[in-house]
């Protein structure tokens, strides 16, 4: 698991600096989807019972087929958080473990690019992004 949360990290860095060399605001609120995916939707539900204990939403699953014709099921975990890798990688490896404990796939995250025009957050938003 270790070596998932380095890859994970590595990847919030990069999404990141893309994302404000694109001009993306610094200063705004992101969803951030998490991505988990599983062949067994009793474990998919499990982890998504967790995951909103832990304070984040979930959406609904989707169906997919993989390259070797496998039914995938996935669905994301949300939460609103500051373009902060600090913060992104907290809830990557909370997360994390909770895909580890259910056996399930974590797929990494993405959000949205920001124009800027949503309110600024403030210091008390951020403090409730913190899980």
């Amino acid at each position: 698991m270790k070596d998932q949360i380095i890859l994970a990290q590595q990847d919030t860095n990069a999404i990141i600096q893309e994302l404000l060399e694109d001009g993306s605001d610094p200063h705004a609120l992101y969803i951030i989807e998490h991505h988990v995916s599983s062949q067994d939707f009793d474990k998919l539900e499990k982890i998504a019972v967790e995951a909103y204990k832990l304070g984040y939403e979930a959406t609904d699953p989707d169906e997919d087929v993989d390259d070797a014709g496998n039914v995938v099921i996935g669905f994301d975990i949300i939460a609103e958080s500051p373009l902060n890798a600090e913060l992104i990688n907290a809830q990557i490896a909370e997360i994390l473990t909770l895909t580890v404990q259910f056996g399930v796939n974590y797929d990494g995250w993405g959000t949205y690019f920001e124009d800027g025009s949503d309110d600024d957050f403030d210091e008390v938003e951020l403090m409730e992004t913190l899980h």
